[in-house]
């Protein structure tokens, strides 16, 4: 966990080919992204073992932290820093019993009471949310900056709000006293990524 305890933004890569997310790893990660997540659901595991060592080594090189969505065996192999578990993948409490304590376990959480449960469970970060209306979970009902702000005050993990967060609402989270925040579209859907980064980071870290 401690790692996390000065993260603020948190990049998500979006369904894009190969050479488009390095780009965007990188324009990210030179405006001042402190987590990439890679997020693929399109690449067959073979290539997107390939995209994760491609992307992980961007990101070690930049000193930031390097998270795989769901596959754990594929973030321990491309040597990430650790794997982000929905409620539908490996239960955290197995994923921690075969990644070891060091590895990063993140979990979803969209209530106080699941928060708790996946903290109990062994996460060491929380993603909450949807905090506004999103393309990517669209079927998920939106909880808001007070729903994000009420798991981030029931657990004591680094909780990011996550979806729809974008530079024209991030100031909304910040007035409901959250500063941490995953980003996928407001980044990749940016005409300038880098600099959509950098305005994300500055009013989070205010």
């Amino acid at each position: 966990m401690g790692v996390l305890e000065a993260a603020r933004l948190y990049a998500i890569t979006p369904d894009a080919e190969p050479a488009t997310i390095l780009n965007l790893v990188g324009a990210v990660l030179r405006g001042g992204a402190d987590v990439v997540q890679l997020r693929h659901k399109l690449l067959a595991r073979g290539e997107l073992l390939e995209l994760a060592r491609e992307v992980g080594s961007l990101v070690r090189e930049a000193g930031r932290v390097f998270i795989v969505n769901d596959h754990l065996d594929l973030a321990l192999l491309a040597g990430a820093d650790g794997v982000h578990l929905g409620r539908d993948d490996l239960p955290v409490e197995a994923a921690r019993r075969v990644a070891g304590r060091e590895f990063l376990i993140g979990a979803s959480a969209n209530t106080p009471e699941l928060a708790r449960a996946a903290v109990a469970a062994g996460a060491d970060y929380l993603g909450a949310g949807p905090a506004f209306p999103s393309s990517v979970k669209a079927e998920k009902a939106v909880i808001g900056p007070a729903g994000v702000a009420a798991v981030a005050k029931a657990v004591p993990v680094p909780v990011f709000a996550i979806g729809g967060v974008e530079p024209g609402n991030v100031a909304e989270l910040v007035a409901a006293g959250v500063r941490r925040a995953c980003v996928i579209r407001g980044l990749a859907d940016a005409s300038d990524p880098e600099a959509a980064a950098r305005e994300l980071k500055a009013a989070l870290v205010v």
